[in-house]
């Protein structure tokens, strides 16, 4: 936790959830974990809007609760890295309009609108959200919600039940015995619902909400198959994926070195699944860079080899290629090149780096202390021992990299960089307001009258009621939200890769 991520996490649940709630998550990140009446006197809000707020945050899995040490009192604690996924949610929706089509992209939006809800519910409430709906529409999203299911997307929600000491007190079990199996649901049910009929639904004690893991696994696979195409090239991305498909169900998800995969093995499932003759023809060669490059490790000779995917190296690796870019951008080449020989070298002094970097001394200097001065160098200093009389004992500096504090320090630059970034938008957005809205209905408006076939000359009538100036700060204003929505994606992408490199170092 730290005081950007603080910022951001507050911003972020005042857009999307109020200012009351606001407060109450204020007051828990500040804080470990808290009871009920300290945050009623912290906050100074009533007890009844602090408990909505705790049960909203609750519903969407941003806090969580649990028993205190006496086993009488609860207290509850705030999940801030929940919090800040919170952005990544339109990017699982894409991800599910991808892979599994329209139908299950609106059962994901709307179970991510109403954080932990059943399944009746999400599937009657995503029936009435769909366009050009038919009969086998309700059979189809009750079909597709299995299938999140199976694919692991979607999982049941803890389940309540009575305390042992105290059967008053509730608590979660968070171990459910196969928390992807759906209830039955039969469609008949699920029509009454539909219809308004006031009926039980058949599963209103089963609660689903998104499983971010599995999405979290989708995005790391991406961007290590990604990093081998932009490496060697598409045929080696595509040989990496079927190495990712055998890792999964051979290997724990989240594990820094995979369990040993034998070349057949890979070798088969690329014939029965690829129609890429080349890559087929050189996998052979593919396997080997991949070695060189450290993204593979050689476990075994028997059976035409076998390999261990090192996904810890891999997001080293990643990591320094994304610590080299941001000095590349902020301070120039000569300042990356003055980096990777200190990288390189572990412990350089100051008239060495200018010797391996070829750079000149006063440039050289300049630079050296400038990454120091923003934190991407450290420097040790050692004391050479004096003899006798001989006056003052000289020292001597050594400058050395330490990833990890680097890491720590991008992550807090990145929340920084969001929650400026959050802020200008809300800011453009109230500023113009007005001219937005009236944009909006002009826009509404002109499509009535295309569905009406009015003429073309009237049409342009009405769209000249926006003046040049307006259609001008507009054209400003909504190039500026673009710009800025596209630095969310980029800044969350980066935090998402620095969080894994911290995860693996663990």
């Amino acid at each position: 936790m730290s005081i950007q991520q603080g910022k951001l996490c507050s911003r972020i649940i005042e857009q999307h959830f109020g200012e009351v709630v606001r407060t109450v998550v204020d007051d828990l990140f500040a804080s470990i974990a808290k009871p009920l009446s300290q945050i009623i006197r912290s906050t100074g809000l009533t007890k009844s809007e602090v408990c909505k707020s705790l049960a909203i945050l609750i519903k969407f899995n941003l806090a969580g609760f649990e028993l205190n040490k006496t086993r009488r009192i609860y207290e509850y604690r705030l999940h801030h890295d929940h919090v800040v996924m919170i952005l990544r949610y339109p990017r699982y929706v894409h991800l599910i309009q991808t892979k599994f089509g329209h139908e299950s992209a609106v059962l994901m939006e709307e179970l991510l609108r109403s954080g932990t809800q059943t399944a009746s519910y999400i599937i009657v409430k995503s029936m009435s959200n769909m366009d050009g709906k038919d009969n086998n529409t309700l059979a189809l999203l009750r079909d597709k919600f299995v299938d999140l299911a199976n694919e692991h997307y979607i999982i049941r929600a803890p389940e309540p039940y009575p305390n042992d000491g105290n059967a008053e007190l509730m608590e979660l079990c968070h171990d459910i015995p196969n928390p992807f199996v759906m209830p039955e649901l039969d469609l008949r049910i699920l029509k009454d619902l539909h219809d308004g009929k006031a009926l039980k639904a058949p599963d209103e004690n089963v609660h689903w909400l998104v499983n971010v893991e599995q999405f979290h696994i989708d995005f790391r696979n991406t961007i290590m198959v990604t990093a081998i195409e932009r490496l060697i090239d598409s045929n080696a991305g595509e040989c990496m994926k079927y190495l990712l498909q055998l890792m999964r169900e051979r290997t724990n998800p989240w594990e820094a070195v995979s369990n040993p995969i034998a070349l057949v093995d890979l070798r088969q499932r690329c014939e029965r699944k690829s129609q890429n003759v080349e890559m087929l023809r050189y996998l052979d060669q593919y396997i080997s860079v991949m070695e060189s490059n450290e993204y593979l490790s050689k476990f075994d000779t028997k059976g035409g080899g076998q390999f261990t995917v090192n996904v810890k190296k891999i997001f080293e690796q990643l990591t320094w290629a994304c610590i080299e870019n941001i000095i590349v951008e902020k301070y120039g080449s000569k300042a990356a090149r003055i980096f990777r020989v200190i990288r390189m070298k572990k412990y350089v002094e100051q008239e060495d780096i200018q010797k391996e970097a070829m750079v000149p001394a006063k440039e050289a200097k300049q630079l050296t202390y400038k990454l120091l001065e923003e934190n991407f160098l450290q420097i040790q200093t050692f004391r050479k021992p004096g003899g006798g009389n001989a006056g003052a004992p000289k020292s001597f500096f050594l400058f050395y990299v330490n990833q990890s504090q680097i890491v720590s320090m991008l992550l807090e630059l990145s929340y920084k960089a969001l929650y400026n970034s959050i802020t200008r938008l809300t800011h453009d957005k109230t500023v113009n307001k007005r001219l937005i809205e009236k944009s909006q209905r002009l826009e509404s408006i002109v499509e009535t009258m295309k569905e009406r076939g009015e003429s073309d000359a009237y049409i342009n009538e009405i769209l000249e009621t926006l003046t040049p100036p307006e259609q001008e700060i507009l054209a400003k204003v909504k190039l500026r939200v673009k710009s800025l929505y596209s630095a969310e994606i980029g800044i969350d992408e980066t935090i998402f890769m620095l969080k894994l490199y911290q995860q693996y170092q663990k």
